[in-house]
């Protein structure tokens, strides 16, 4: 058990870390550099004592960073990861900086495992896409003096991490608005997972929508989707076996409103002319569906960007402008939404 906290405030060496948790500085140093034989226990114990005072490098060790810049997928999921990755090899090259993968096959954090490696590489900086770092993961990146920043987070970030997202609530606003405008009053929304903080925000522009026209949602058609095209797919059946189904649906992401098409030519049914469909992303495949998709365009490259451009930023040394940035989405009009048929 780590003793009273009785130490000055500010960063520890490594020398008065050990002597708080109770161990040698070279199990410390372990700990530092990422090495595995270090038992789960004596791991937790220090890097609890990092975490609440921070780790005062020794300006003599101190190593230059590598020229790298950590991306991390939380799912590559197609086009979507290739607009990311455009958007940080963008300022990469700019640095003269490498940029290393690594996806974590959709858990919401990644692993100790992965942790070690970052910390045993040594890059300039870590940008994570879509997937949240714990408090202990950031401790750790935080004592080596590696800045991180999210893209489009799940959840809120901890302890208000750097982040950059989209303005989804307004481009949800937008895209269910221009459906009442046509005509439809019978609007379906399939959503993303119901932990996604960005999936959520879309839901709660497609309410604010509806409530402005004072049209009420009828919870029928409120389905929760998973962002998979297959789960737009089998979401769509639902929706069109019901006895008064919907006229519109607003689909929170591009890939699910792939699975709506298909629903709907299985249906017997012609988009816009029986369903009108609005996606969310505006991922390059978009334009080229029959029809084209009305979709509300999130800018998925410039986000990638401006979160490598921060990670430069605070690895140089500077303080960000603001540590929560949000770029504007835009609805962009194709030929898969039309008035309701008459009667």
């Amino acid at each position: 058990m780590c003793p009273a906290d009785d130490t000055p405030d500010g960063p520890l060496t490594s020398a008065q870390i050990a002597e708080r948790a109770g161990v040698s500085v070279t199990t410390v140093s372990k700990v530092l550099n990422g090495r595995a034989d270090v038992a789960p226990e004596t791991r937790a114990l220090i890097e609890g004592v990092i975490h609440r005072h921070g780790h005062l490098r020794q300006k003599r060790r101190a190593a230059a960073p590598a020229a790298l810049l950590e991306l991390v997928f939380r799912q590559m999921r197609d086009t979507y990861a290739i607009e990311i990755i455009k958007g940080v090899q963008r300022v990469a090259r700019e640095h003269r900086l490498a940029v290393v993968l690594s996806e974590l096959q959709g858990q919401d954090t990644p692993g100790r495992g992965w942790v070690e490696e970052v910390l045993a590489r040594r890059p300039t900086g870590v940008i994570s896409v879509f997937a949240g770092l714990t408090d202990a993961q950031s401790g750790q990146l935080r004592s080596r003096g590696i800045p991180f920043v999210l893209v489009d987070p799940g959840g809120e970030p901890a302890h208000a991490s750097p982040s950059v997202g989209a303005g989804n609530w307004g481009g949800g606003l937008a895209a269910t608005r221009h459906l009442l405008e046509l005509g439809h009053r019978r609007i379906a929304v399939i959503t993303g997972p119901e932990s996604s903080l960005a999936s959520r925000a879309r839901l709660d522009g497609h309410r604010a929508a509806m409530d402005a026209a004072g049209v009420p949602m009828d919870p029928a058609l409120v389905r929760v989707g998973d962002f998979q095209t297959m789960g737009g797919l089998t979401r769509t059946r639902e929706l069109l076996a019901l006895p008064d189904p919907p006229t519109a649906v607003f689909v929170c992401n591009d890939a699910q409103a792939l699975g709506v098409y298909r629903a709907a030519a299985e249906a017997g049914l012609r988009i816009p002319d029986d369903l009108s469909v609005v996606g969310f992303d505006d991922l390059p495949p978009a334009r080229w569906t029959i029809p084209p998709l009305t979709t509300v365009r999130q800018p998925l490259t410039e986000m990638a960007a401006t979160a490598a451009a921060m990670v430069v930023t605070l690895a140089g040394g500077e303080p960000l402008r603001q540590t929560r940035v949000e770029l504007a989405t835009e609805l962009v009009v194709r030929d898969s939404t039309a008035p309701p048929r008459r009667g």
